[in-house]
Parts: structure tokens; C-alpha cells; sequence
């Protein structure tokens, strides 16, 4: 069809139409093509002919006669259908041309068209949020937090290059160095006292020392010795410390063990284990040279101080191995630096004992033990998605920039300011925890987390995880943005020297957000008289890491409340520690999956709260009530049972030791001396939450290591020797613990308007259940402490939030005194980070 439109170009005897295409005819029953008019009738088509075809032909043969356009020639069949039919065609195929040409213009017209709608459309929608703050934060960064920062990448080199330099030490950093070498295995940031940091955050007195602790096992001489290294940048000294943090010498055999260790028992179990027995793992196991079984201990090892046996459990190699245990166990004794001298001590198979691995062997190829036959089982511990995700769920954004600031390790929210840092060994920590300029807590900071489980099976029956001792902040990896922590949130990179030849990068470890709880912080309609509502929502900063310590992950938050409340606490989730299930296991917990039990298990959590409300000179207060049989002033003849108040200061560590399974009062404070408006000590009151089972009995020979777990709430004296309630060392001499909490309050000094620090411990039962399975969830499983101002300020500090609402009648629409009111004015479109997770750098490598 495009032919017939380049034709009536050169031929100018076919009119056109207004639209530049060709006119054929003026008979009734026309068809149109495209804007050209087909006719039908009356000739038309002999016209098309005679003009577009005939004449042209015609006159290509030498033909001089006219043809007339109203009495058509006649002429031979073939011609017609021959001659003009491939004429014709042409005509068509050029003229399709034309139609796909002008489809694509128009194509294009309407193309254009639609974006400008588009644009236009766009141009109407919600902005991009702001990305900076619409105002700036109050107050100003300190940069003399960093004195409790932790140590940079580069310090972590410098010290460990200048030990390894000192030539009298003779120490290694292979990551998989022998327990025979000198192996430096932690470097540290090291505390400065608190009498220098105060002197030099509020006095103007010189900045203390930088200084790190590096922990080298002295596989060489059979001890641990810790030094102080310093200064820092740029280290010239280096001096042991050991006997004066511990008052004691460290034995060897209380190190942790390290990666080169493990990288050394694997190989020991396969020469001693798995090359022993391929009949029974194959039957039993389907373990062959391309399966095989995983690993998992029992701590402590051994029963008494000095000894290294460890029981090691078998699972199956798949996804939440923890809960797919086998019913293989191994004693294995590695007392000795030289692993040559390593022996299997016992079997447990299928419930049975066997001296040795070749007793069992051959005990079992002789058919004279039960046997576990393998079969297939699901991967129930499996966490993918066992439904295709339908939606996003819910997400929050900062409509006009963040609240809060991260400079350093610095955090200003609203009324908040604090410095921060995250210890390998202990984890989380704040230091000169400020509200309204005022410091509350000088040192927030978590102290130990510990289990202890029950179990007719040795795996499980004498495991008692002091978690500290592997390294609780050791572990936090990378949160997984819209997971673990809102997507929005602020991410801080760390970085780490533990058991590992060089620093460590573990990107966004940490994530503070401010969060709307979801609930108001207060709220009040009033239906009577005075008619109105006044509100104000309840939006608190979160500073937060999760660690994954071997199967348990503990979510550990400190929340900063618009009240002057501060909350420390945490969340369990991850799996829990199975064994396999056999004759008298119930005892011990409950059958989750075939041949599995559930393992029952405490966990306590430690909190150190070094408290300085207005000052470093506090008391202990308890607030309680009591039923009083009062005679009524009115009618003195009528008595009826009134709560009083009942207040009582605790003036000794003894009597403020207070002591889980006994009744203890539920208001405990740290005060001021001095009062606010209304004549009360100004103070802070510690709110425990906790569902802790009952701790360990003092009579277990296990218990002096974790003494804290006595105690719901401890007070003492601040001493800088009394740094940490646990050690590194507690779990691998559990029996002889370097530090022995207990001994803190045995001294039972006075606690009255002196420097008080507050030992709080949490935790909660768990008795593993069928919903457990595929791992614990983090909803009731968990315990903290929130510090509530008491008395504190005259008048609750949150109503000079500028997020507060109210509404009178008639002005429901105001924007005056309720933003809410202006969100649909207000609304953006937030900005968001690509998703990216590097979380599986940094993992554990034996190899």
C-alpha cells in the first residue's frame, strides 16, 4: 500500500485526499484503506487500473491510444491475470510498507504523548524524603568519647606487630598455631580507670593514657598472661598485669580453645573415629568419603580444675545441625600440648558406653549391639521459605531525616547523648550516658551469658555455657538490613582481633534507629468536663547487635526512652541443644523430632550498670507497701486495711545482695542525695524482667564461676579491679575461676553515698517444645532491666516532647498542636539503600 501512495506523487492525474493519500472514486459502497478510498462500484476499480496500470503498461509497448476511463478496453484473459495481477501485488507489498511505517510514527506520537502524561502525573506524587535531619540534633558530638573506642584497624596491627616484634616472647599469629606455641590469641581495648575518664570528660584534666590488652597462651611455659600495651598509636611498652587483675598465675589448660585446637581435634576424630568404624558411620550414618557428620562439644571440659576432656556429639550434616543429632558420642582427652598423646576415652553409642572405639567395633560387626539404622530424614531445620513471599511487610521511614546522629562512636538522640563500644569478649557497651546533659550511667554494658543444661546423655548432662569465655561480641556479624534490624537504620562497622592472625572487618555489626513502638508513651481522653485528647506517641532510639554464638543467637538492645527511661535487654532465638533420644531422656525435656530430644536449659544474663546519678555519691533505696489496719479519721470506730509505703536504705554489700528465690522489695533505687521539687531523693529505679530457672546450687563445684547468677540485683562498691563479673577463663577452669564474683560482696563494704554499681542478672527458663522447631523465636524468651527516672525531675520530662498531641473539639483538623493532622500534606517517599549482606565474611575457617 505504500506503492500506491509513492505512485500518486508521480501521477498526478490521482487526486488525494486532504491527508495526502490517494482518492479512487466517487461511487457509493467505497471501502477505505488506510485513508485512501477503495471503490467498489460505478468504475471505480477500473480507474485504479487504467490509471495505476494500463497507461503505463501500455505505453511501455509502444501504444499510442488512449484508453478511455469510462469504457474499459477489453483484453485477454492471461493479461489480466497475469500481467496486471503482478503489477498489483506490488502495489500491495509496497503499500503494507507504507502501513508499517506510519504504525510506527504514530507508535511514536502516542509514545511521546504518554510520557508527558506520565511526567506530568509524577510531578504530582510525594517528594523524596529528606535525607539530612530538618533540624539538627541537640547538642554537639564530643569527640572526647572516643576515649572508649574501640581500638581502630590500625591499632590492632600496630599492637599486634609490636609483640610480635618483642623477641623474648617468642609469639606466633598462624591462626592455626599448635597449643605448644606461644600464641597470641586477643588484643583488646583496655579500659582507662574511671577517675581519669571523669577527671578528663568533665575537668579538663589530661586524656588518659590509650592503652590495649593483649592475651597471649604461653603454650612454651603451660600459662596465659595478659599485657597492657601502650601507648597508643605507636605502642613502646608492653607490662604483664596478670597477677595484679587476678592475684593469681593463669595454667594453660584454661585457655579457650582456639581455631588451630579445633583444626587438630577434627583430624584426631577422623584418624581415631571415622577411619575406625566406616561399617557402623555407613549403616548408621550414611557417612562415607562424600558425606560425613558434624561436630559439637560439651563444656566444661572435664570435672576438675587442670583437666581438658571434652565429650564431642555427632549430628548430621544439614541445615540447624543442632537438632539432628545421631546418637554418637566421644571422649577425648587433649590435655596434652602435644596432640600425639590426644586419646579417646569413651563411647556412647546408641545409648550404650564402650571403653573404646575398637570395642565398639567390634561388638557391633559381632551383632552384639542394638544398632541405629540409618534413614532419610526431612531437613526440618531448614529456615527457607517454605511459601513463595507475597508482600513487603510493614517499614518504617524518617519523613524528615533521622533524629539521631552516629559520629565516632558517639550517638545524639533528642535529649540523649552516649558513647559506645563492642568488646570481643563481653559484647555491647555505653559509657557517660547522658540525658538533658546530665550523666546517668557512667558504664552500661553486658557481663556474661550462661547456660546450663540437663541430660541423661554426657553431651549435654555436665555442659554449662559461660559464653563469655568464647567471646560474646566476637560474634556479631552482619545484620541483615529489613531483618535484624528496620532497613532505614544507621549501620556501624566494627572490627575485631580474636583467635585470628590479623584484624577482622565485620561490616554493619551494630544498627541504631530510632522506632515507634506501635503504643503511646501517654494518653488521655477525657470524657468528662474538659473535653479533649492529649497523647504522645512512644518513639525510642534503639542501639543494637545480635551475636551468633554456635547455635544460640542472643539480640541484644539498649533503648533510649523519651522519658529519661533507659532499657537493657535480650532476646534468645537460634537453635536449641538436642541430644539423641534414649531410654530416660524425658526426664530431661521433651521429643521434638523422631529420635530427638529437646534439652531443658536455663539462661542468665549479667548486666553491669555503673549508675552516677548527679554524681558519683549514691545510696541504695527499696520502696515497698505494706497493709496497715488504719482507723478512718472521719469515723474512728471504722477500721479498714490501707497499702502504706514502706522505705528502707541498704547500707552494706551484703544487705543489698539480693538474692534470687527470696522475697525482695520491688521498688530498688540509686539515689542522689540530693531532692527534687517535692523533697524526694532525686534516683533511678532498676526494673528487673525476668523468668530465670534457679541458678546452679552453691554446693556444685561449677558454681563459683558464675556466682552472679545468685543475684537478681547486686550492689557495690566501685573499685576499678572489679572491672567484669566473669573472665575469659571461666569456662575452661570453671572449678578454679579467675574471677569469682561472690568474693565482690564477701568484703561487704559500705555502699552509703559512695560510687555505686549495679550487677542486675536476667534470663529465663526454657523447656524446649515441638514449636521450636525449626529454632527458638525471639517472643517471651528473653529478660532486662529498664532504669526508670524516680523522683528524678519534678515533672515527667516527656511533656516537652515536640511529638506530642492534642486535640479540642472542633479543631480535629489543626496542624497547630497535631502533626498527624498534616501527614497527608506531609508524605514523601523514602530513600532507600540497596540491599547488600557481607555477613559470611569473617566466619570461623579451620583450614
Amino acid at each position: 500500500m505504500h506503492g500506491m501512495h509513492v505512485n500518486s506523487l508521480r501521477n498526478p492525474r490521482i487526486p488525494r485526499s486532504p491527508r495526502g493519500f490517494f482518492k479512487m472514486g466517487e461511487g457509493t459502497g467505497t471501502g477505505f484503506v488506510w485513508g485512501g478510498e477503495w471503490g467498489s462500484s460505478s468504475g471505480d476499480g477500473w480507474c485504479l487500473l487504467q490509471a495505476h496500470f494500463l497507461e503505463p503498461l501500455l505505453a511501455s509497448r509502444g501504444s499510442s491510444s488512449a484508453v478511455s476511463r469510462s469504457s474499459p478496453p477489453r483484453l485477454p484473459f492471461f493479461f489480466l491475470t497475469h500481467t496486471v495481477a503482478v503489477k498489483f501485488s506490488k502495489m500491495v507489498a509496497n503499500r503494507l510498507h507504507s502501513c508499517l511505517k506510519w504504525t510506527l510514527a504514530i507508535f511514536g506520537v502516542v509514545s511521546l504523548t504518554m510520557n508527558i502524561v506520565f511526567l506530568c502525573m509524577s510531578s504530582e506524587k510525594a517528594p523524596r524524603c529528606a535525607v539530612k535531619p530538618r533540624f539538627p540534633p541537640k547538642g554537639e558530638h564530643d569527640a572526647r568519647s572516643m576515649v572508649f573506642a574501640d581500638l581502630t584497624r590500625d591499632e590492632y596491627t600496630q599492637v599486634r606487630d609490636y609483640m610480635l616484634g618483642q623477641k623474648s616472647l617468642d609469639l606466633t599469629n598462624d591462626a592455626l598455631a599448635k597449643p605448644s606455641q606461644n600464641f597470641l590469641f586477643l588484643i583488646e581495648l583496655s579500659l582507662p580507670k574511671k577517675k581519669d575518664a571523669l577527671g578528663y570528660l568533665d575537668q579538663n584534666s589530661p586524656k588518659p593514657s590509650r592503652e590495649a590488652t593483649a592475651v597471649v597462651f604461653h603454650g612454651a611455659n603451660g600459662q596465659i598472661i595478659e599485657y597492657v600495651v601502650g601507648p597508643l598509636p605507636n605502642p613502646t611498652y608492653f607490662k604483664d598485669v596478670t597477677q595484679k587483675r587476678y592475684n593469681k598465675t593463669l595454667p594453660i589448660s584454661a585457655r579457650t580453645v582456639t581455631i588451630g585446637e579445633y583444626a587438630l581435634l577434627f583430624k584426631f576424630t577422623r584418624a581415631e573415629v571415622y577411619s575406625k568404624l566406616p561399617k557402623l558411620l555407613k549403616e548408621s550414618f550414611d557417612v562415607d568419603k562424600d558425606k560425613t557428620i558434624n561436630e559439637f562439644e560439651q563444656m566444661p571440659r572435664g570435672v576438675k580444675s587442670g583437666d581438658r576432656i571434652t565429650w564431642i556429639s555427632f549430628f548430621r550434616d544439614m541445615s540447624g545441625m543442632y537438632i539432628h543429632p545421631v546418637g554418637l558420642e566421644v571422649q577425648v582427652k587433649h590435655q596434652s600440648l602435644n596432640e600425639s598423646e590426644w586419646t579417646v576415652e569413651r563411647v556412647l553409642y546408641n545409648g550404650r558406653y564402650f571403653n573404646t572405639v575398637e570395642d565398639l567395633r567390634a561388638k557391633y560387626e559381632a551383632g552384639n549391639v542394638s544398632k541405629i539404622v540409618y534413614k532419610e530424614t526431612r531437613d526440618y531445620g531448614s529456615l527457607k521459605p517454605k511459601v513463595r513471599p507475597l508482600q513487603v511487610p510493614p517499614l518504617q521511614y524518617y519523613p524528615e531525616g533521622k533524629r539521631f546522629s552516629v559520629e565516632n562512636n558517639h550517638v545524639l538522640y533528642l535529649d540523649w547523648s552516649f558513647a559506645f563500644g563492642l568488646s570481643s569478649l563481653t559484647g555491647m557497651r555505653a559509657f557517660d550516658v547522658r540525658f538533658k546533659g546530665e550523666r546517668i550511667v557512667y558504664e552500661l554494658s553486658v557481663q556474661e551469658a550462661m547456660s546450663v543444661y540437663g541430660s541423661v546423655t554426657p553431651g549435654m548432662a555436665l555442659t554449662k555455657f559461660l559464653d563469655s569465655s568464647i567471646g560474646i561480641g566476637r560474634f556479631a556479624h552482619e545484620l541483615a538490613r529489613g531483618v535484624d534490624c528496620p532497613y532505614d537504620a544507621t549501620y556501624v562497622t566494627t572490627h575485631r582481633y580474636i583467635d585470628v592472625s590479623a584484624p577482622v572487618r565485620f561490616k554493619n555489626s551494630i544498627c541504631v534507629f530510632e522506632h515507634n513502638t506501635g503504643q503511646p508513651l501517654r494518653r488521655h481522653f477525657s470524657d468528662f468536663f474538659h473535653n479533649s485528647y492529649g497523647g504522645l506517641v512512644n518513639s525510642a532510639l534503639v542501639f543494637r547487635t545480635i551475636t551468633a554464638i554456635g547455635n544460640y543467637d542472643y539480640m541484644w538492645d539498649f533503648v533510649f526512652y523519651q522519658n529519661g527511661a533507659l532499657e537493657a535487654k535480650v532476646h534468645a532465638t537460634g537453635y536449641m541443644s538436642t541430644s539423641y533420644l534414649v531410654e530416660g531422656s524425658k526426664k530431661y525435656g521433651h521429643q521434638v523430632a523422631d529420635k530427638v530430644l529437646g534439652n531443658i536449659h536455663t539462661h542468665f544474663v549479667n548486666f553491669k550498670v555503673d549508675m552516677d546519678v548527679l554524681g558519683v555519691k549514691n545510696v541504695f533505696l527499696t520502696k515497698d507497701m505494706k497493709y496497715a489496719n488504719v482507723s478512718m479519721p472521719w469515723d474512728p470506730s471504722h477500721h479498714a486495711m490501707v497499702p502504706q509505703l514502706v522505705e528502707e536504705q541498704l547500707k552494706t554489700e551484703k544487705a543489698a545482695a539480693l538474692r534470687y528465690g527470696t522475697v525482695t522489695p520491688r521498688y530498688l533505687h540509686v539515689a542522689s542525695r540530693a531532692l527534687n521539687r517535692w523533697g524526694h531523693e532525686r534516683s533511678y529505679r532498676l526494673q528487673v524482667t525476668s523468668f530465670a530457672g534457679d541458678p546452679l546450687p552453691e554446693s556444685a563445684p561449677e558454681e563459683k564461676a558464675m556466682s552472679w547468677s545468685r543475684y537478681k540485683v547486686a550492689i557495690t562498691k566501685h573499685k576499678d579491679a572489679e572491672q567484669t563479673s566473669s573472665s575469659l577463663y571461666s569456662q575452661n577452669d570453671i572449678w578454679s575461676p579467675a574471677v569469682d564474683f561472690s568474693k565482690y560482696i564477701a568484703d561487704d563494704e559500705s555502699i552509703d553515698n559512695e560510687d555505686l554499681v549495679a550487677w542486675i542478672t536476667t534470663g529465663f527458663l526454657h523447656i524446649p517444645h515441638a514449636e521450636d522447631v525449626p529454632n527458638t523465636v525471639t517472643v517471651g524468651n528473653g529478660g532486662g532491666v529498664l532504669l526508670r527516672p524516680h523522683n528524678y525531675f519534678d515533672v515527667d520530662p516527656s511533656s516537652e516532647s515536640p511529638d506530642a498531641v492534642h486535640i479540642e473539639p472542633r479543631s480535629e483538623r489543626s496542624c497547630a498542636t497535631n502533626r498527624m493532622a498534616c501527614l497527608a500534606q506531609e508524605s514523601c517517599s523514602p530513600v532507600r539503600e540497596p540491599f547488600t549482606y557481607d555477613g559470611f565474611e569473617g566466619v570461623m575457617k579451620f583450614d
